[in-house]
This record gives C-alpha cells, sequence and structure tokens, in this order.
C-alpha cells in the first residue's frame, strides 16, 4: 500500500479576498437577498420565482467551482471536493424540481453548505485562503434571503 502524498496549503492564493472576487462573489448574493427581500415585503411570487431560478444557477455554478478546485489539488481530487460538489449539484437540481417548501430548505442547506465545507477546505489546500473569508458571509447573504422568500410562501 502506498502512503497518501502529503498535504501542503496552497501557498499561491492570497489570504485577503481579492476586488474581483469581493464584487463576483458577493453580488450574486446580493440579488438573492434582494429579490428575497421584495418577495416578502412586496408579496410578489415572481420575485421569489426569480430567486429560486437565480439561486439554483449559482448553485449549480459553485459545484462546479468545488470540481474545478479539485483539478488543482495536490495529490489529485479529495473525497470530501467530490462530495460537495456533488451535494450543491444535487441541491441545486432538486431545488428546481421540487415543491417550493422543499426547494427553498434545498437551496438554503446548499448554501449553508459554503459556511461548512469551505474554511476547513481554504485552511487544508483544497480550496483557495480567502475563501475562509468569503464563503461564510456569502453564504449568511444568500440564507437571510431564501428564508425570506420561504417567510414570503
Amino acid at each position: 500500500m502506498h502512503a497518501s502524498p502529503p498535504r501542503t496549503p496552497r501557498l499561491d492564493t492570497p489570504a485577503r479576498i481579492p476586488p474581483l472576487s469581493l464584487v463576483l462573489g458577493y453580488g450574486p448574493m446580493l440579488v438573492i437577498l434582494l429579490l428575497g427581500i421584495g418577495a416578502w415585503t412586496l408579496r410578489a411570487p415572481v420575485l421569489a420565482d426569480a430567486a429560486l431560478v437565480w439561486s439554483a444557477a449559482i448553485l449549480l455554478f459553485l459545484s462546479g467551482v468545488a470540481r474545478g478546485l479539485s483539478f488543482f489539488t495536490e495529490g489529485g481530487p479529495r473525497l470530501t471536493q467530490l462530495a460537495t460538489m456533488g451535494l450543491r449539484f444535487g441541491l441545486g437540481v432538486a431545488a428546481l424540481a421540487l415543491p417550493l417548501t422543499l426547494a427553498w430548505i434545498a437551496l438554503i442547506f446548499g448554501y449553508a453548505s459554503l459556511a461548512i465545507t469551505e474554511p476547513p477546505a481554504a485552511r487544508h489546500g483544497e480550496a483557495p485562503s480567502y475563501f475562509a473569508q468569503l464563503r461564510p458571509i456569502q453564504a449568511l447573504i444568500a440564507v437571510a434571503g431564501l428564508v425570506l422568500c420561504l417567510l414570503a410562501g
């Protein structure tokens, strides 16, 4: 049996969130929040529908980000990276197919996974270092919007 290759954190990524990642990281989440606020305050189902489709699309994109990062992990993809990709992809697709209440719950779990899985992945070199700061705040913003959509029911 061969020993696993050593795991070293990626040193090629900054610890601070790059400016472009601030815009591209928080921008889509703010759209979810704004749609959630609108759906809840205006009781506008069209805004909730837009939030659902947008949120599912972004979650599906984030599943691809998880898979893409695995291609650059020293020693090859980790099971946690593949599981994260599968979870986000499955929840994103499920949100488009499930009844509304379950769809919102699937999306909430999918976005909450950002705060749960990404900081350890960043510390272990399986994601850029700045994901430890970026992802929990992204998750909080998105989940707030999704909860508002769920409540707008």
